[in-house]
């Protein structure tokens, strides 16, 4: 039976947790991560090619949501292992000059093969007009001049635009990474290095409701002054909780044109402080 995305996606976190706990160090945690990732998308595999799936709607869910969690966290802990293995030093000018050329080629990557795109506007701007063009099997147009990739993936288990999802995920996830080494005052291993409870740090409500908190904190300046702004606070959050922050603009747009509450989280914030202070009355 097919997992669905929040399953998949708590499977993943419960791991991520596990491991932070029971590994050494970030090298290991990120070897432990990339095993597991690759037998979960083996067996997702597996699954897809015995059964296929039950109409269009799933389909698209699975090549759209579910496979780029997979492949794109799997992405990122190969590249991160890769990265923390090569790392010639543990401190001083080498260090940081090595991370920021790591940084360099992240942000020339992203230029040159995913901001520009058209797929990539379509992704972040939230649009599901054409997901039956991009996330279904057999749709894919060679006539666009597509990445000399698409002629070696499985066309029974790719629609080549979940590879792509799959790689903005993983650029997120690893320029929140490469942020935090470059930028001591913003690592959180930095800022608990003597406590082992930090691995065991997860976000567990809404990504929504972490995006509402960012902004509050921004807001009203509790944090530096106000100096720092939504995008490091992002790549903070997305280190520290072990989380994928995508969209966070657009997400805060959409919060502002809700119905009702426009600070849901931020009311439960008060309502559940509320309830704790009153079981000490």
């Amino acid at each position: 039976m097919r997992k669905s995305l929040g399953t998949i996606v708590t499977e993943i976190q419960e791991q991520e947790r596990k491991f932070s706990v029971t590994c050494s160090g970030l090298i290991e945690e990120a070897f432990q991560m990339t095993v597991f990732l690759q037998e979960l998308l083996i067996s997702s595999k597996e699954c897809v090619l015995s059964s296929g799936f039950v109409n269009e709607e799933k389909e698209i869910e699975f090549f759209k949501m579910i496979k780029p969690q997979i492949l794109g966290k799997l992405i990122y802990y190969n590249k991160l292992y890769r990265i923390e293995t090569a790392c010639p030093v543990n401190n001083g000018k080498m260090y940081h000059n090595y991370f920021s050329t790591h940084l360099t080629e992240l942000k020339i990557e992203f230029s040159e093969h995913i901001c520009n795109s058209h797929f990539y506007r379509y992704y972040r701007s939230g649009r599901v007009d054409k997901d039956n063009e991009y996330f279904k099997r057999g749709q894919i147009n060679y006539l666009d001049g597509l990445s000399s990739y698409v002629f070696e993936i499985d066309p029974q288990f790719s629609t080549y635009y979940d590879y792509k999802v799959a790689r903005i995920i993983a650029n997120d996830l690893l320029y929140a990474y490469l942020l935090t080494k470059i930028t001591p005052e913003e690592n959180p291993d930095t800022f608990f290095q003597n406590t082992d409870d930090i691995k065991e740090l997860s976000w567990t409500d809404s990504k929504n409701a972490l995006i509402e908190l960012m902004y509050a904190l921004y807001a009203s300046g509790a944090i530096s002054g106000g100096k720092v702004g939504i995008r490091k606070l992002t790549a903070i959050s997305q280190v520290l909780f072990r989380i994928s922050l995508t969209d966070v603009h657009h997400a805060f747009h959409r919060m502002k044109t809700r119905a009702g509450s426009r600070t849901l989280f931020l009311d439960q914030l008060k309502q559940s402080l509320e309830e704790y202070m009153d079981k000490d009355l």
